[in-house]
């Protein structure tokens, strides 16, 4: 496993972070093909043992069972609180980013994890309704308290995160280390403004959907999982621009059959190529998580970088939120 730094944190993670989207209770509400507690705490201790020392979840993953499984296989597994970096997010939760939801929900969090901080704490949107000064003032309180590390920030428009970072300067608050976007070879938008505003403050990438919800992995568009049956998020983030994605899926197994390696990872090792520090990556199985840690150290060659990004096309904004009307 290779490693690398949060931003200018001081932390220490893998070039992989392991997603905690895939563990907690199943739900008719949310999702209906998350792993139970005992293959999320296999999965959990695989990654450990590769070499995996990042983990990433957030309050509103299955309800809050997925913090609690993460905590819970942790603790069974007798790992160091200092030899994991765990991660969470707060937006989706009553009061959105408000002083008053920020300050109760990273409690709740942290007892559902089993720890008395974080390592990194990331907005997971940006709210319309809260004066960014009201956050980044309650955020910064989080970490002069020590409950919290490193701050970070997830799916927004790039002057969104120019602003809030600027208003952290201009009051001597906490700055934000690190991006989890929305970014892969079927998703580049962020490349237009976001990504530079990132690289101007020496803010880490870490994606989430680094594999596109799977369509990178495969051949086919669809896989016959439970996730691809029965997730209509994962069908309005891509389905709409299929026919043209469908060309980058082809190259991407055309580049993988070149290399000898598996197609996810031709697709992660992208990400590296492109500068990104520690994609977020799920799975249901083990294997998902052997391919993913076998594309760590691979280098594609830029010829191979052009040529997959070659066919991509203009897509529909797909993780910041419009503001409301």
């Amino acid at each position: 496993m290779e490693y690398t730094e949060l931003g200018r944190t001081g932390i220490k993670v893998s070039r992989l972070g392991l997603g905690g989207m895939s563990f907690g209770e199943r739900s008719e509400d949310f999702h209906q093909w998350t792993l139970d507690y005992g293959q999320s705490k296999d999965m959990i201790s695989y990654a450990l043992d590769a070499g995996i020392n990042f983990i990433d979840t957030a309050n509103g993953y299955s309800l809050g069972t997925s913090e609690e499984f993460i905590g819970k296989a942790l603790k069974e597994l007798g790992i160091a609180r200092e030899d994991v970096v765990l991660a969470s997010k707060v937006y989706f939760n009553e009061g959105k980013l408000s002083r008053k939801a920020i300050l109760r929900e990273i409690d709740g969090t942290l007892k559902r994890l089993g720890t008395d901080y974080l390592d990194l704490y990331q907005i997971h949107r940006f709210d319309y309704g809260t004066p960014i000064e009201e956050t980044m003032e309650t955020l910064d309180g989080l970490v002069a308290s020590g409950k919290v590390r490193a701050i970070g920030a997830s799916a927004m428009y790039g002057y969104q995160f120019h602003n809030m970072q600027i208003c952290a300067e201009e009051h001597g608050w906490t700055g934000f280390s690190t991006m989890q976007n929305h970014y892969n070879l079927l998703y580049r938008e962020d490349e237009r403004e976001l990504i530079p505003v990132c690289r101007q403050y020496g803010v880490s990438l870490i994606p989430y959907s680094p594999l596109a919800s799977g369509h990178l992995a495969h051949p086919a568009w669809e896989s016959g999982s439970a996730r691809s049956l029965t997730d209509g998020v994962r069908r309005d983030k891509y389905d709409r621009a299929r026919e043209n994605d469908m060309e980058i899926v082809s190259r991407v197994s055309e580049v993988a059959g070149r290399y000898g390696v598996k197609m996810a990872q031709i697709a992660l090792a992208w990400h590296f190529a492109k500068g990104v520090a520690a994609p977020i990556v799920g799975g249901s199985r083990i294997s998902h998580l052997e391919d993913a840690v076998g594309a760590v150290g691979l280098r594609l060659r830029q010829d191979d970088v052009r040529y997959l990004e070659e066919p991509y096309r203009p897509h529909e904004v797909v993780g910041a939120l419009p503001a409301p009307e």
